[in-house]
């Protein structure tokens, strides 16, 4: 991997995607992300974001076209987290034990697992809640657990599927203002999904609004608010003319649609 921040960490060129004989999911989707973005990726429902998040992981191989991730051909990149729209704890693990799972299936050692369990568990403020059960815990402490248990791998890409979809605004705001901590802590690029554009405007410093059937990049917004961000950010003039102008152009989107 270079240290060079010119260097993309992500690219994808041309990039299609299709399931067998089905319509193309994605067209000649383009884009690449430097070191330390955070880009979301919104759009109306089918557009295919997910599936983008899922090329870059190598969950899902490209139809056609070209992606890189940190040097490597995507699914053979190393220090990569995914974080899906659902905690998908284990329900008869502790806390610790679920954190702890990616480094246990990789042979890594019990002391070592468990401190950088202990480490991540901290970060997203839940050391007091090592020894509960999934069913003990909140909606927005299971997505903390499952977004621990993605930093036990020291991701220089994490990649965030809709995870703050099923919660209430309040805790989304904190979780929010939460996520961006660590980030500013430990420096990973992001890539996120959401339906919402106040969630989008802040978190992101780019946005890439894609148009659906099939899914196209249509346009990027870039958003040069200063981190670190807080409410007074939600309060400001130049935030709400983002997700102002956000709205609008997905407005625009959806008139598109066929």
């Amino acid at each position: 991997m270079t240290g060079e921040p010119s260097v993309p960490i992500v690219e994808l060129a041309g990039v299609d995607k299709r399931y067998g004989d089905g319509p193309a999911i994605l067209d000649k989707v383009s884009f690449s992300a430097r070191r330390g973005d955070f880009i979301t990726l919104i759009g109306p429902s089918g557009c295919g974001k997910s599936t983008v998040l899922k090329l870059i992981a190598g969950l899902s191989p490209a139809t056609s076209g070209r992606i890189v991730v940190d040097g490597a051909a995507a699914g053979s990149a190393e220090k990569l987290a995914f974080v899906f729209q659902e905690p998908t704890l284990l329900p008869w693990l502790s806390v610790q034990r679920n954190v702890e799972l990616p480094q246990r299936l990789n042979g890594e050692g019990k002391g070592p697992r468990a401190e950088s369990a202990r480490r991540s568990l901290a970060l997203v403020g839940l050391s007091d809640r090592t020894d509960y059960y999934p069913r003990q815990l909140s909606g927005g402490q299971k997505m903390r657990v499952s977004i621990a248990r993605a930093l036990t791998v020291s991701p220089r890409i994490l990649l965030l599927d809709e995870p703050f979809g099923a919660l209430d605004e309040m805790t989304r705001d904190h979780l929010n203002e939460e996520l961006l901590g660590i980030r500013q802590q430990l420096a990973w690029t992001a890539f996120f999904v959401t339906h919402s554009v106040p969630e989008a405007v802040f978190l992101s410093n780019r946005i890439l609004v894609m148009s659906a059937n099939p899914g196209r990049i249509h346009e990027e917004v870039a958003v040069d608010l200063p981190y670190p961000r807080t409410e007074e950010t939600r309060e400001s003039s130049p935030y709400q003319k983002l997700v102002a102008e956000v709205s609008r152009i997905l407005r625009s989107v959806e008139r598109l649609a066929p």
